[in-house]
């Protein structure tokens, strides 16, 4: 008797039914209705519907904070926000649900309609494509430009015959109108009666039952779907009417050709629309046998690598096959004419070993028919498939094999082709390109062709625009980036016009691949347009920006039901709609306080929690959003009903056959709750037959026979849960049955078999039998026979076979040279038994191996060698004595001799290699028997070093906002590439900021670094990583800003050498005329003045040797002008602005305004004035008073 661990599997979930129908409603079996659930917890919690890196920023945000999913192509607007903070709140399990575990199959039912409007409307709001929800009453209500819905391909070959059908369909709100254009003209539908357009849409019709040629109707087509809000544009549709030229009459010659020379047979088919198809075969209608002496190439042509005199019995006529009429066009056939040594055509010839010499025809060394020379170069657009052909002649004919130079084919997306002379790689990429070489060779010689592959590529996308929708007021960004090679350009356009004609737009910024929208209102709305193109192709991608304005709306149905389990989690779901986001908030019962904490716990997408349902919580939730424009509210119903439980449950029973069983199972569920019972057989559904009886709590057997034995399961469920018990039932057909049926014996694991007994022995084989123990009450299901060997792994049992219960006698395979000893173990449902004792030793005679180590491999441990490693083979794959290996290697390509060494490890480390080449290996086993098979070619590399530079290191730099880096793989990777580091810093001048350390994949070659500020500039360091270590860096500088010197210039002047020197000698300077200012203060000036009014002098003036007299004002401030010397005379200072003119014993005088301010004369001449200067010089305060 066990309970299952499924309980409750069911029982964990809730239930969405419509308000008026009845609680049982929902009922396994009645037809579907609203009310049926479905379980999608576990899709929605495995990443099907939340993207990881989206579920990983919302369970790392805090609480109470809003998430919003950013990145560098788009920033949210608040639409957006709600749409992911509403993620969770259209989880389909309608408006409140419980989560639950594994559903079994039968519980899972369908989901009301409106949970898929819900889904859709959350998962396009990841994306940022944002839809408007599918509610007919918002589609209708809200604006909304135009979309292109369906176009025809941009290469748009028709069928003549039929009529031209330009598909063009758009959405919008208001309806779109349409018109086109032709080469870029306006195509005026209404002046031609074949063309029309289809109503609703602007699929154009071209009807020619009337008569009219489709060629006049070829050239490029452009559809404009319009309505108020913008313009939507199609892809430029080329329209070509499909063509299928007659073949030219021609009269052919035979073609004479000697036999084992080599022959083409050109097809030249007419040029067709699409190409046809091309096919041979001879004017009685029967294809041309084609191996790989005859086949046809990629042109058509028909190639024989030498001509034998069979190929005389047949004609030879190309035929095209063209696509849209379906008609096979035939050239006429060409006759051969074969000149032979042997004119008579034995068809046992045909198989002779030397079929060429038996005919005459004289070997010759391969040469290539296609292509010619020995090189050659080919283009290839990424995506696309690259077939690469080689075909050649030669006497044998030529076996043709590939090689990529410096690598291997991919395997994933290479395959041969055409007898190994075509190779095809399918949807190629940049990694593709290279320079690949096919090798001709026969037993004459070989010789190869190289082909250089270069992968361009047409424009594709990185980031796509994608349409968005914003609230009043809000920003966000419209961003468009592709590549392709050579680098797409990129326009914009807005309603099909350019951008730059188009009228200013003051919240608009172009900056790029990337519009930014600020502060947009409703009059943002438009259609843009991004036009990416190379010389290899375009891509055109419409994208509107929608400025919405809308009170909430509740986009689930009103008044729900939800049935939940006691004691289990639920949530109550609240889908909705508003711009801007309205804020939700719960209620119970009409209760004004808001429902959080405690029991309840309200996500930020507005979902609200009941973490274990009590009966307290069963009532009326109300959910209410609101912005600015009003609120919107809805009602769920949550009913708790009790869980389902199995209070009796069935036992295991041992029973005699053709008795009676009678297995219980008594169920305790919710009354107003369905209930089914049902009962399995060994986990499958239980067939009712004539010998049994099922009643509402037991299962009854009648005449129990040895079939009934087995697991019984009874299941108990409702619509919203399930309960399971199983029981055993065991049918003994021996009479020494316990007298009561009732009671289960105990069951143990069997006892160990034993006698074990050897006989029918043989080269490879023996049989082994054994007498089986007491199974203990449960039948014996298996038996393992298990051997030892003495040699490799003595004392260590390993697994040979396993056998059913009811055998106790097998043959056993044996391998060569093994001395076997072997036991068995018995298995029953219980257990499995002690090993028996083992049997004797019986050995197997010797043979040379049949197979040879596995997981060979050869990987470099140092620069400059390859150490060869293998799984030694074990015991029974030995074979005899005295296991070995030969191991041999050789450099690939390079068809030198192979080295070789006979190992007895399982390693052998190869010395003095060149750095990280490929080397051909071979490991073969050897014993004292022989050699075992020839082995696989396995390639295996010397040991890496650090790689060199990356080369072409570009760093450039579009805007003030963001630097480009690019780089290519660098010349000598020496070894595998695992990534690339990249360190760079901040500078400004000699201010230095953080080192940055970026690590990319070994595939990525370019970065985009986001500036910090616009003014400093960048120093980047790049190096390629092997495993070794990271190799040579290569170092560049970001362009400085255009305004950077004169920012350098003002940021660095104070920390120059020149400046610090020039601002000391300014401070001395100052300190000097400090000083001399503060002597002249602390001094009286002498002033040798005359006067030249008639007054004597006083006895009190004193006077001088040379005849002056000390003057100073009341000031005490010498006269403006002179200058003191130490003996207290003044000097007449040589400058413009002097009151007195110096003359050599002469008098000045001045006059100001009329009146006579006084004459000033010196009375020492000049040479004792210069001889007292020069007394004075010797002085160091003369001379600082001399600098003053």
């Amino acid at each position: 008797m066990r309970r299952l661990a499924a309980r409750g599997a069911a029982g964990d979930a809730g239930e969405v039914a419509p308000p008026a129908a009845d609680s049982t409603d929902c009922a396994p079996g009645r037809s579907p209705s609203p009310c049926r659930l479905i379980d999608l917890c576990a899709i929605w919690d495995a990443g099907v519907f939340l993207p990881a890196a989206v579920a990983a920023a919302w369970k790392g945000a805090p609480s109470g904070v809003p998430r919003r999913r950013l990145n560098e192509a788009e920033t949210l607007s608040s639409v957006q926000k709600a749409q992911l903070q509403r993620l969770e709140a259209a989880r389909p399990r309608g408006p409140g649900s419980g989560d639950r575990g594994p559903v079994p199959r039968m519980a899972r039912q369908q989901p009301p309609p409106w949970v898929h409007a819900a889904i859709l409307f959350s998962l396009l709001s990841l994306s940022t494509a944002i839809e408007i929800p599918m509610d007919p009453s918002i589609q209708n209500e809200l604006s909304q430009p135009p979309t292109i819905t369906k176009q025809s391909v941009k290469d748009h070959i028709v069928d003549p015959r039929d009529n031209i059908l330009i598909e063009c369909e758009a959405k919008g709100n208001p309806a779109p109108s349409f018109h086109w254009t032709r080469n870029s003209r306006f195509f005026n539908i209404a002046k031609d009666p074949r063309v029309s357009m289809r109503r609703r849409s602007g699929t154009l019709v071209i009807d020619f039952r009337s008569g009219g040629r489709p060629e006049e109707y070829e050239g490029e087509y452009q559809c404009f779907a319009r309505n108020k809000f913008g313009t939507a544009l199609s892809n430029r549709i080329r329209l070509q009417v499909s063509k299928s030229p007659l073949w030219p009459k021609e009269n052919l010659d035979p073609v004479v050709v000697q036999e084992g020379a080599p022959l083409t047979l050109q097809c030249n088919p007419p040029p067709g629309l699409p190409s046809p198809v091309i096919f041979w075969m001879s004017s009685s209608m029967e294809p041309i046998t084609q191996d790989k002496r005859v086949s046809q190439g990629h042109n058509g042509d028909l190639y024989f690598s030498n001509v034998m005199l069979q190929d005389m019995q047949t004609d030879y006529s190309c035929n095209a096959r063209f696509h849209f009429t379906h008609t096979i066009q035939q050239k006429n056939p060409f006759n051969l004419k074969v000149l032979t040594n042997h004119p008579y055509n034995d068809s046992s010839l045909r198989n002779h070993p030397d079929m060429y010499s038996a005919r005459g025809v004289a070997e010759r060394t391969p040469s290539f028919m296609y292509p010619q020379g020995t090189a050659s170069s080919q283009m290839v657009l990424r995506g696309m498939d690259l077939l690469l052909e080689c075909i050649a002649s030669g006497v044998p004919t030529p076996d043709i094999a590939w090689y990529k130079k410096g690598g291997d084919l991919p395997s994933d997306k290479a395959k041969l082709e055409n007898f190994n002379k075509a190779l095809r790689i399918t949807n190629v990429s940049e990694e593709d390109s290279g320079e690949y070489f096919c090798l001709a060779s026969n037993k004459m010689g070989s010789i190869r062709h190289t082909i250089s592959v270069r992968v361009k590529a047409a424009p594709y996308w990185l980031d796509e625009p994608k349409n968005l929708i914003l609230a009043p007021g809000e920003d966000g960004r419209l961003v468009c980036r592709a590549n392709g090679n050579p680098k797409p350009t990129v326009q914009w356009m807005v309603n099909g016009e350019p951008l730059q004609s188009a009228p200013p737009n003051p919240n608009r910024e172009v900056a790029g691949d990337t519009i930014i929208f600020r502060d947009t209102q409703i009059s943002s709305r438009a259609v843009y347009q991004c036009n990416t193109s190379n010389e290899h192709g375009y891509l055109l991608a419409n994208a509107f920006v929608s400025v919405l304005d809308v009170p909430p709306r509740m986009l689930s149905p009103r008044n729900q039901l939800i049935r939940v389990i006691l004691y289990n989690r639920t949530r109550l779901d609240c889908p909705f709609f508003g711009s801007p986001i309205p804020t939700l908030r719960w209620f119970k019962n009409g209760q004004g306080s808001n429902l959080d904490g405690g029991n309840y716990h309200v996500y930020e997408n507005g979902s609200l929690e009941i973490k274990m349902i009590r009966k307290e919580d069963q009532g009326i939730y109300t959910c209410v959003a609101t912005n600015i424009l009003g609120k919107a509210e809805n009602q769920v119903r949550l009913e708790v009903k009790d869980p389902t439980r199995i209070y009796r449950m069935p036992e295991d029973q041992v029973a005699q056959r053709g008795t009676t069983v009678q297995l219980e199972c008594r169920v305790k569920h919710d009354p107003s709750l369905k209930l089914t019972v049902s009962w399995l057989k060994d986990d499958e559904p239980l067939y009712i037959g004539n010998r049994m009886k099922k009643e509402e709590d037991s299962l009854t057997i009648f005449g129990v026979a040895e079939r009934d034995q087995g697991s019984y399961t009874c299941v108990a469920s409702t619509e919203l849960d399930q309960d399971l018990a199983k029981a055993y039932l065991t049918v003994l057909a021996d009479q020494a049955t316990p007298t009561n049926r009732l009671a289960a014996l105990p069951k143990g694991r069997p006892d160990r078999p034993r006698d074990l007994e050897l006989t029918d022995l043989a080269e490879r084989s023996v049989r082994l039998t054994w007498i089986p123990g007491d199974d203990n009450n449960s039948p014996i299901t298996d038996y393992v026979v298990q051997f030892e060997e003495d040699q490799f792994q003595p004392g260590v049992w390993h697994d040979h076979s396993k056998f059913p219960g009811s055998v106790n006698s097998a043959v056993l395979q044996l391998s060569p040279y093994v001395n076997y000893q072997f036991r068995v173990i018995a298995i029953n449902e219980v257990g499995s038994s002690h090993p028996s004792l083992p049997s004797e030793r019986y050995r197997t005679s010797g043979a040379p191996p049949e197979s040879n180590p596995s997981d060979v491999k050869g990987e470099g441990t140092r620069k400059n060698n390859m150490e060869i490693t293998w799984t030694p083979m074990n015991a029974t794959s030995a074979f005899g004595p005295n296991l070995r290996y030969i191991v041999k290697w050789r450099r690939r390509e390079t068809r030198e001799t192979w080295n070789n060494v006979t190992v007895w490890g399982s390693r052998y480390v190869v010395g003095q290699t060149p750095v990280y080449v490929p080397y051909e290996i071979r490991v073969q086993a050897e014993n004292d028997f022989g050699k075992g098979p020839e082995p696989d070619t396995v390639i295996g590399y010397s040991g890496e070093d650090l790689p060199s530079a990356p080369r072409r290191f570009r760093v450039r730099q579009p805007n003030l906002e963001t630097i480009n880096l690019e780089w290519d793989h660098p010349e000598h990777p020496n070894g595998i590439l695992i990534g690339y580091t990249l360190k760079y810093v901040a500078f400004n001048g000699t201010k230095v900021g953080k080192q940055i350390v970026e690590n990319f994949s070994p595939n990525q070659t370019k970065f985009t670094v986001q500036r910090a500020d616009p003014v400093s500039r960048y120093r980047f360091s790049l190096s390629a990583r092997t495993q070794v270590g990271s190799g040579e860096a290569v170092t560049e500088e970001s362009p400085a800003p255009p305004n950077e010197a004169y920012t350098n210039n003002q940021a660095d002047i104070a920390t120059q050498g020149w400046f610090i020197g020039l601002m000391c000698a300014i401070a001395l300077l100052v300190l000097i005329l400090l000083i001399v200012c503060f002597i002249k203060r602390s001094r009286g000036g002498k002033y040798p003045v005359r006067e030249k009014k008639d007054v004597p002098l006083g006895p009190e003036d004193p006077k001088e040797e040379d005849g002056s007299f000390d003057y100073s004002d009341e000031d005490n401030k010498p006269l403006q002008g002179s200058q003191t010397s130490l003996d207290g005379t003044i000097k007449q200072q040589e400058s413009d602005d002097s009151l007195v003119d110096y003359g050599e014993g002469g008098e000045g005088q001045f006059n100001e305004d009329g009146s006579f301010i006084g004459q000033y004369t010196v009375k020492k001449d000049k040479e004792e004035t210069e001889g007292n200067e020069s007394s004075e010089a010797t002085s160091p305060v003369n001379a600082i008073y001399s600098l003053a």
